[in-house]
């Protein structure tokens, strides 16, 4: 996603910077910090590339079609650096820590390459490259881990923010690279992170949403009893902030105290993003999860008995090397079974470097394309089915805005859809402001989105 600016400060500033982020919340994040440490050195950020002295790709590396997209935004950006070979060209990010050296040399264009532990001195390494006749590489074992002192400008709109609770992690699934990338798990204080929650308050955030590679390990390395319990009771306990969503739960992490800390309390929104990646007991274990699936069907069987309104979302993967038809029936039959609400599902990705690369039993292309398309199909059908029952309903809604499809219409979110990801609730009557949470009737619904009206003033909520 293109980083999107915030123009309010350092708006008489001679340097002018373009950054682009590419992949997941927590790399949005880090985009952020550098964001910040840049301003604070005297930059100020535009749209436009050809506008910027500095040009700032902070890239993803964990599968294939991202470092191709990240390749391509380099590239792209480069085409402004041959015009005018006065601006700085600089990349960041897992694809660097990943491939290190070896983009140096592919990628001539770019004056400076720093990893997933180096962009936390973005100011002082660009200063570097501005005195330097030849390409640089930082490149250091990943152990940074981002504090509430460390200079972030949000990028998100005004009244929501991401915050990255660890770093790293423990898991070794045989497909992902991010341990590699990321390094283990590294959680923060409580008391670092109430900080900075407290400060996005002050700033104005409606809706918190925790991240972390596994939400559910967080504090595991600290030996201290800290866990996302723990942290869940001072959040509520020491901020007003209304909506706070977790994402990034691994299933046998999600324990009886989280669930019933939920149920007790309303600010804890009733969604849960769990990544299942597989339902066959055969090819978890083949992927190194740690689950079968008895224990996915126990697991949400606790998720509804605590908190029967929670939004389950998952992720699930096809092609995995040795996945057959049967495998595939397995994954149908239970998602016809469980009629989760939210799911994101992705063709398998060939990694070197990852246990998996070496398996035997490869999935060709066109078939892990068809096996994509059949789960898919059923997964519409289910998710179309399941927004029925909103329909009728009064939801709270955070208002995002003026609609992307229309500037007739607003557009927010129930506590039931999560930023970026899930779908929207399309407002066709009313007024509200961006950031207020305001109560929608819900009129109709679609396979992802829904269409709904504020109340009137003086209309009765339910």
């Amino acid at each position: 996603m293109l980083l999107r600016y915030c123009l309010r400060d350092h708006q008489f500033s001679m340097k002018k910077l373009h950054i682009v982020s590419l992949g997941c919340p927590k790399n949005l994040v880090d985009s952020e910090v550098m964001l910040g440490r840049l301003e604070d050195d005297g930059y100020t950020a535009v749209e436009e590339p050809a506008e910027a002295d500095l040009l700032l790709v902070n890239t993803c590396g964990f599968i294939g079609p991202a470092v191709e997209e990240a390749i391509d935004e380099i590239l792209r950006l480069a085409e402004f650096k041959r015009e005018d070979p006065d601006k700085l060209l600089v990349v960041t990010g897992c694809l660097v820590q990943r491939y290190g050296a070896d983009l140096k040399n592919e990628l001539p264009e770019v004056d400076l390459f720093t990893g997933t532990n180096g962009f936390q001195e973005i100011d002082v390494l660009v200063r570097r490259a501005e005195q330097s006749e030849e390409s640089l590489i930082d490149l250091r074992p990943a152990g940074f881990v981002m504090d509430s002192t460390s200079a972030r400008r949000l990028s998100t709109p005004s009244f929501r923010s991401y915050l990255k609770v660890t770093e790293g992690c423990n898991n070794r699934c045989s497909y992902c690279m991010i341990p590699s990338i990321r390094g283990n798990l590294r959680s923060r204080t409580i008391q670092d992170l109430i900080v900075e929650s407290r400060n996005l308050e002050m700033q104005g955030i409606r809706e918190l949403t925790l991240i972390a590679q596994d939400l559910t390990a967080y504090g595991a390395d600290l030996a201290d009893g800290t866990d996302l319990v723990r942290l869940l009771q001072r959040l509520a306990a020491e901020t007003d902030i209304p909506w706070i969503r977790l994402l990034y739960l691994y299933p046998t992490g999600i324990s009886d105290a989280l669930l019933e800390f939920m149920a007790a309390e309303p600010r804890i929104l009733p969604y849960l993003d769990i990544p299942f990646q597989h339902v066959s007991d055969r090819i978890l274990m083949k992927m190194n999860r740690r689950y079968g699936a008895a224990d996915l069907e126990n697991l949400l069987g606790r998720i509804r008995s605590h908190l029967p309104e929670c939004v389950v979302r998952t992720t699930l993967m096809v092609g995995f090397p040795g996945e057959t038809e049967s495998d595939i029936d397995t994954i149908i039959q239970y998602l016809l079974k469980w009629q989760l609400d939210h799911i994101g599902i992705f063709r398998y990705e060939d990694e070197d470097g990852c246990a998996a690369f070496n398996f035997t039993g490869k999935v060709d292309e066109e078939v892990m394309h068809r096996r994509y398309n059949r789960v898919m199909e059923v997964q519409a059908e289910i998710s179309r089915k399941k927004q029925q029952r909103y329909v009728g309903r009064i939801e709270p809604v955070l208002i995002e805005g003026i609609s992307r499809e229309s500037d007739l219409l607003l557009e927010g979110r129930t506590r039931f859809q999560a930023p970026e990801i899930d779908g929207c609730v399309y407002i066709t009557a009313g007024t509200a402001d961006a950031g207020e949470i305001a109560e929608v009737r819900i009129t109709e619904a679609h396979t992802y989105d829904l269409v709904g009206a504020l109340l009137n003033d003086g209309e009765a909520g339910g």
